[in-house]
């Protein structure tokens, strides 16, 4: 045999980029870089976790009050109102409800995908999929847009930056894929401490223009008459605040990485997996002291923003677009305390795109392999971190590194997760048997539908986007598993005693086996199946078989255990059955493990599937039977390259 070697540089490259594959997606585990992120039952206490959540969550302060501005604009503060009543009663309790069904970090997803089968429950949590990938990308995107909105508007480097707000997002958007190639470990610590230096200029912030507006008593007196005057009357406030509400569905998007850090929260000394209380409780209190403390923020922020901001400065172009609260901290404070504002909101806005990115890492690889929907290499951290970074240079192309022009792209990607939060469960409740958490989780799903529904139709972009990625992650997906249709996709094969025995019996002879389909599993079927079979075959009546019978249960499916069962019928027929998503893989690993554990050939034989081969290989495809014979033989050559060593297959 001749063989090729590849250059080393070529396969270090290659060893490099799929480094740690093998052992990922094991055991049903997590992959990506939050791979088993800490020992069992260790963790960090959760105020310390609340702080990694919190950079994704807490960073919304940097443009959410200047979205809410242009959103609302003299309504911002009682819009913003409207917005912490939403999240303290209806996302809040639905979240905490999450974390009691999905202890382990998965989320809302998977939910909706426990209560979900065959291929309309693979479809939607692939459309999920979608919104997700909207929501962490456009999390990343506008974070490194806005990080270089406070760069370029900083007043030392306004002149040296001034129109490289693209090229400054792209380079950001590289740094963060640079970094998770080299290797991502989340550091909590450093959470904490941009955490706690953020907020803590925040609340000077706030106090300071709180100051200002309590010492010019003018601001709110000129502030309510403008109100009054444009809107008549506070139920026509509301009313309009109600209206304008889904514009500010940013303040929101903490909620679903709150619950995928759950891992890393510690609990209890007496927690075990399958009972994690005391971290359930503990991320309920995280959840909890999140939202009161970005509510408080956000209320207070679009108060004073509005109060003391020209509207005007609001708009494209002007100094408090996507930045409100530094405009506010070099306008009061100082250049020097405002540049410092400027790093610190940098700095958390670039690491919610490193916990967005590490969110990506999760939720795919978790998903899309293990449905055969992406090459096995999706497994693996590096070559996804290259097609997300491609992906986010493409948006940020898209929507011109423009802050306002992503947020509705970023609001459709958190509703929808919101909403399909709320909806799984409202199912969990009522399967439960408690009625009124069934009636209060359906009517927070009523609220956060019409929210989506009502952002989906005011600001289409975001749903196009999301449909994008829908698009693309259907489309790819689907093409994937066909590419992998003959993959041999059985995880492990075990045998009862009754099997055992059939085997050991056959293996001091030629092994044969017959596929057959069940039917009535009467005396006739089997008596007629083998005369069929000698006859085709031409086989002498002394040959011995055994039938084999496998069952279709979700098609669907791609990867799967197998566990074979022996039985006797009719006092002389002995028959192997089977449960399996696809005959043909179901089959061809039956005859792997055989000849693996006997050292002998099996045999097996079919009969030919009547009917079109092309519709018979999508029966296959999409419900694991149809075109049985030729593709169990596909699938052995390719599980066995050795000719000489592969199962034989006849066809009569």
């Amino acid at each position: 045999m001749v063989t090729t070697e590849r250059p080393p540089s070529t396969s270090r490259l290659r060893a490099w980029m799929l480094e740690g594959l093998s052992d990922m997606g094991k055991g049903g585990g997590h992959t990506g870089p939050h791979a088993e992120p800490e020992p069992p039952h260790q963790g960090q206490r959760w105020w310390r976790v609340m702080c990694l959540t919190g950079v994704d969550y807490f960073s919304t302060l940097g443009y959410q009050p200047g979205i809410a501005a242009l959103a609302a604009g003299l309504l911002s503060p009682i819009a913003t109102i409207v917005l912490v009543i939403v999240t303290l009663a209806g996302a809040l309790p639905v979240y905490r409800r999450v974390a009691e069904e999905s202890p382990h970090g998965e989320g809302s997803i998977a939910m909706l995908e426990r209560l979900l089968s065959f291929w309309q429950g693979k479809l939607f949590v692939l459309a999920l999929l979608g919104f997700a990938a909207t929501d962490f990308l456009i999390t990343i995107t506008l974070s490194a847009a806005d990080a270089s909105t406070h760069l370029v508007e900083n007043p030392h480097l306004t002149q040296a930056l001034q129109g490289k707000q693209m090229l400054i997002t792209l380079l950001l958007v590289a740094l963060l894929g640079a970094v998770f190639l080299k290797g991502f470990l989340e550091a909590i610590g450093v959470a904490v401490a941009l955490v706690g230096v953020y907020l803590g200029l925040n609340l000077v912030v706030v106090i300071t223009g709180l100051w200002h507006v309590v010492t010019a008593g003018h601001v709110v007196t000129d502030w309510s008459s403008a109100l009054t005057a444009e809107h008549g009357n506070v139920f026509v406030m509301i009313g309009v605040a109600l209206i304008v509400f889904p514009k500010l569905a940013l303040g929101l998007s903490g909620f679903e990485t709150g619950v995928a850090v759950m891992p890393h929260v510690r609990g209890d000394a007496g927690d075990t997996e399958e009972h994690p209380a005391g971290r359930i409780r503990d991320t309920k209190k995280l959840l909890t002291t999140a939202a009161l403390i970005m509510s408080c923020f956000l209320i207070a922020t679009s108060f004073i923003t509005t109060l003391l901001i020209p509207e005007k400065e609001f708009e494209t172009g002007g100094q408090a677009n996507g930045r409100a609260l530094a405009y506010l901290a070099h306008e009061y404070l100082g250049n020097t305390f405002g540049t410092v504002y400027d790093v610190s909101t940098i700095a958390i806005l670039w690491f919610a795109g490193a916990s967005a990115m590490a969110g990506l890492l999760n939720l795919m690889p978790r998903y899309l392999p293990r449905y055969g929907m992406a090459p096995h290499w999706a497994r693996a951290v590096r070559p996804m971190v290259i097609v997300f970074t491609l992906v986010a240079f493409l948006v940020t192309w898209i929507f011109d590194a423009d802050v306002d022009k992503q947020g509705g792209a970023y609001a459709t990607g958190v509703l929808v997760l919101i909403s399909s939060a709320a909806i799984a469960v409202t199912i969990a409740a009522r399967k439960a048997g408690q009625h009124g958490w069934t009636v209060t989780f359906a009517v927070i799903s009523v609220v956060f539908l019409y929210t989506t529904v009502v952002n989906v139709i005011e600001r289409p972009d975001g749903v196009k986007i999301g449909a994008c990625f829908i698009a693309g992650i259907v489309l790819v997906s689907l093409l994937s598993r066909l590419a992998r249709a003959f993959e041999l996709r059985v995880t492990s094969v075990s045998l009862d005693p009754m099997a055992e025995r059939f085997i050991r019996d056959m293996a001091s002879r030629k092994m044969r086996f017959i596929a057959n389909e069940p039917d009535r599993r009467d005396k006739a079927e089997y008596r007629d199946k083998i005369e069929q079979i000698r006859t085709d075959n031409d086989l002498p009546e002394q040959e011995d078989f055994v039938f084999v019978e496998v069952t279709v249960t979700d098609p669907s499916e791609f990867e799967a255990g197998l566990t074979v069962r022996g039985e006797v019928l009719h006092g002389r027929y002995r028959v192997l059955t089977l449960e399996s998503a696809s005959i043909p893989n179901a089959l061809a690993a039956l005859l792997l493990h055989i000849r693996d554990v006997t050292g002998c050939t099996p045999h097996i034989y079919f009969e030919w599937t009547e009917g079109n081969p092309f519709a018979n290989f999508l029966r296959f495809f999409l419900f694991g039977q149809g075109e049985v014979a030729p593709v169990t033989r596909e699938v052995l050559r390719e599980a066995e390259p050795d000719r000489e060593r592969r199962p034989r297959v006849h066809t009569g």
